[in-house]
């Protein structure tokens, strides 16, 4: 009964993602309705919490299988939604805060149960959004804290991976420098708290030796060479790795700037290049695990995927050249993408469905 707390969830997850593409895109210059003022600010807490801690808080959950565990996603997402409605500070803030101490939580129980390399990052990473949020809570700017968002997203997904990876069997080198981009990624989040151009510039040295660690060692490397969703995952994937890379140059180029088209560049790089190309890759894996309907693959599919990276590309250079249009439809076309995505899921979903 208490499990089926994961749908209103999701429902609410996926209500931030939709008003987190429209504050972002009323941000980048469209003159549509604003509906909320808080929209615009909220933007980012909306992408990061309110929709993929969301998710990810579900994941665990059904995952671990015990009513408790489902409280801290249904916490985040309530979280989102009184940003949406512009609830008076800290009500949003301090429910996603909740929220994310209730995964290191649900955490603290899969490592005691699990002790493992990629049970430990995944947890690290929990850490570091639970420090990003309390940062977040007590005041600091979302420029301030985004770096131990990122890290929350990137140990999640690098954790996946290394779990995932264990059919290629490691050695103790590979897991050894897997360990140390980790550790640069903690120390340049840690920097950010007393010199942030440093920090992020050490970051974003994490992220490029993660993503020449994925590039190397993931087992995408390997299953791109097969077909059917196979492959798709794989270049899901890989794609997501090289913009990963592209990120963290980004961040050791720009250091610890505050706005403009270089920080738009840097982050979204990494939010958009990296964390949605995971999504993409890794729905229709994780999707009939958590809703418990198939979701069978389609040539289509490959449709999302290349809108995602060609306007991306369109967005960063546009950035990165100083041509706003540029910048503000390639934003325009990676909320198409998203939508185009969630269009292809439901279509699969009801074929799957069809009698």
């Amino acid at each position: 009964m208490v499990a089926r707390l994961r749908f209103p969830a999701l429902a609410l997850g996926l209500l931030a993602l939709l008003a987190a593409m429209w504050g972002g895109l009323l941000r980048m210059g469209w003159n549509w309705p604003l509906l909320r003022p808080t929209l615009l600010t909220a933007h980012g807490p909306l992408m990061v919490a309110g929709f993929l801690g969301t998710v990810i808080g579900v994941e665990r959950a059904v995952a671990l299988n015990r009513p408790w565990t489902y409280i801290p996603p249904l916490l985040t997402a309530l979280g989102g939604l009184a940003l949406i409605a512009g609830l008076p500070s800290p009500i949003g803030p301090l429910l996603i805060t909740l929220g994310s101490a209730g995964l290191v939580a649900v955490f603290v129980q899969i490592v005691r149960m699990h002790l493992a390399p990629f049970t430990a990052t995944m947890a690290v990473g929990a850490v570091m959004w639970l420090v990003g949020n309390l940062l977040w809570l007590s005041g600091w700017p979302i420029a301030g804290v985004v770096v131990w968002w990122e890290g929350f997203l990137l140990l999640t997904i690098a954790g996946e991976r290394l779990e995932l990876g264990r059919i290629l069997r490691p050695g103790r080198t590979v897991l050894l420098l897997f360990g140390g981009t980790v550790g640069l990624l903690l120390a340049g989040a840690a920097l950010t708290l007393v010199n942030r151009d440093a920090g992020v510039r050490l970051a974003g040295v994490g992220m490029v030796a993660l993503a020449l660690w994925l590039l190397r060692h993931d087992v995408a490397r390997h299953t791109v060479r097969k077909t059917g969703l196979t492959r798709f995952i794989a270049l899901s994937l890989l794609t997501g790795y090289i913009w990963l890379g592209v990120g963290g140059v980004l961040g050791v180029l720009y250091g610890g700037i505050f706005a403009g088209p270089y920080y738009g560049a840097t982050l979204h790089a990494v939010f958009i290049g990296f964390v949605i190309s995971m999504i993409f890759g890794h729905a229709p894996i994780i999707f009939p695990a958590v809703s418990g309907r198939a979701i069978p693959f389609s040539p289509r599919f490959y449709s999302h995927l290349a809108l995602l990276h060609l306007s991306l590309i369109l967005r960063v250079a546009g950035d990165l050249a100083g041509y706003p249009l540029w910048r503000q439809w390639g934003g325009l076309l990676n909320a198409a993408a998203l939508l185009l995505f969630l269009l292809n899921t439901a279509l699969a979903v009801r074929r799957a469905s069809s009698p």
